[in-house]
């Protein structure tokens, strides 16, 4: 994680004056402990759930939420404001600011779709395939969310066949039982990417 760390500091800005620096992947892979621990090595670098971001009748299309409240003012240097999704109340909250930073983490599924992309310093994928990964949300989130995943996985699926973001990563990061392994990624191996993320068919924040 502290190799990381560095490798992140010495990157250019990508976004204004930020790092903006991506973690993906299926929902249940891990990414919101991973981001929270990179976040740590990063002595405490913002990190933006794309959960807060995304909301019931917009499972993935926020993109314009995520360009007008963060994007744009961060790439000219000003705080942003973004009202964080509450899940449970179904309603946007009040506007949470998130300055400027050397680097922020932008986390969640999605994180790496090619609108998003241009902005983005590295991009992260965690890899684990997208059944283990739905297992362990699904065993994660019990029986009271089960009507709700089963809707997830079906937009999850529309949304990586048509926006891939593996074939895109820098870095693929796999989870071993005494923390992480950071590998190339397809990008950062110079891998053709291919139309489809790893173990997507065609038909196939948090």
């Amino acid at each position: 994680m502290h190799d990381l760390a560095s490798r992140i500091r010495r990157l250019d800005p990508s976004c204004g004056p930020v790092r903006l620096v991506g973690v993906d992947g299926h929902a249940g892979s891990g990414k919101s402990t991973f981001a929270e621990q990179l976040a740590g090595a990063l002595d405490g670098a913002p990190v933006l759930r794309l959960d807060d971001i995304a909301d019931h009748q917009a499972l993935f299309g926020w993109t314009e939420r995520l360009l007008s409240q963060v994007i744009e003012p961060l790439g000219r240097g000003e705080t942003a404001y973004y009202s964080p999704y509450d899940w449970i109340a179904r309603r946007f909250g009040p506007p949470r600011p998130l300055p400027p930073a050397p680097v922020i983490l932008v986390e969640g599924v999605g994180a790496g779709r090619r609108a998003l992309r241009p902005h983005l310093a590295l991009l992260l994928w965690m890899d684990l395939s997208r059944e283990e990964s739905w297992a362990r949300g699904r065993a994660r989130d019990g029986e009271e969310q089960r009507e709700f995943w089963e809707g997830w996985v079906r937009a999850e699926r529309e949304h990586f066949a048509g926006d891939p973001s593996r074939p895109f990563a820098d870095l693929s990061v796999r989870q071993c039982g005494e923390g992480y392994e950071v590998l190339a990624g397809p990008a950062g191996t110079g891998e053709s990417p291919p139309s489809l993320t790893q173990g997507d068919g065609p038909s196939a924040v948090w």
